[in-house]
């Protein structure tokens, strides 16, 4: 089991050491979720009526828009420098390799949605203080972290990877978006206790299925 971990946990912190180092990405990708915050907190004037409306789904339009362009360069920096042949030709399992890359996908969303949403909380006014809003943005994200992983995966071995991750991730992830939209929706207050009854459940069907097939898939693709 030991012999398992080390390497996800090494592959996670090598990205997330590289990424500190430059934080390039992380800057970026917190101004563009604060521009989508403004832009819709003025375009949509949403008032406390309509909160519970509007809030879920702008709240899961910026997170998803806002992890496909990090997950966008998982592979790259590793693809330019020549890392990936490396972690591919080290004494580790192909699971390994996947987890640990999904492992600083799922931590880095987390870092910027930990961020974001204080700042939606306060132009949307709902409360972000809210265990049960906590525990869905960690599920879906999770679930959108293992797609992620593996469609940057795929994309960074074609020409037009900006443009292919988009393209292969959304239709995938569209089920997991709209079950995270709903339990949000249900956590900020609709209706509380549907939560647990439908959404997290779907939530985590999602994640238990993805967290099989995504290694597997991933372990096929890099050895083409």
């Amino acid at each position: 089991m030991i012999q398992f971990v080390r390497p996800i946990l090494v592959v996670t912190w090598k990205d997330i050491l590289l990424e500190w180092r430059s934080r390039d990405l992380v800057v970026s990708v917190l101004v563009f979720g604060l521009l989508v915050a403004v832009m819709f907190n003025f375009a949509l004037n949403v008032t406390p009526q309509r909160v519970t409306a509007f809030a879920p789904g702008i709240l899961w339009v910026t997170f998803t828009f806002v992890g496909t362009l990090a997950m966008s360069r998982a592979f790259v920096r590793d693809s330019e420098q020549g890392g990936l042949e490396g972690l591919l030709l080290a004494p580790v399992s192909r699971d390994a390799v996947f987890l640990g890359k999904a492992l600083s996908n799922f931590a880095f969303m987390l870092l910027v949605e930990t961020l974001l949403l204080p700042v939606f909380g306060v132009f949307l006014d709902f409360a972000v203080l809210s265990w049960s809003l906590i525990a869905t943005v960690a599920l879906a994200t999770l679930g959108f972290a293992l797609v992620g992983t593996l469609f940057s995966a795929i994309a960074v071995q074609t020409r037009s990877r900006e443009i292919m991750l988009p393209i292969l991730f959304f239709p995938v992830a569209l089920p997991l978006m709209i079950g995270a939209v709903e339990a949000s929706a249900a956590a900020i207050g609709v209706q509380p206790g549907s939560v647990f009854s439908r959404w997290w459940p779907l939530l985590g069907a999602f994640d238990a299925l993805f967290l099989v097939v995504c290694p597997w898939v991933f372990g096929a693709v890099v050895e083409e």
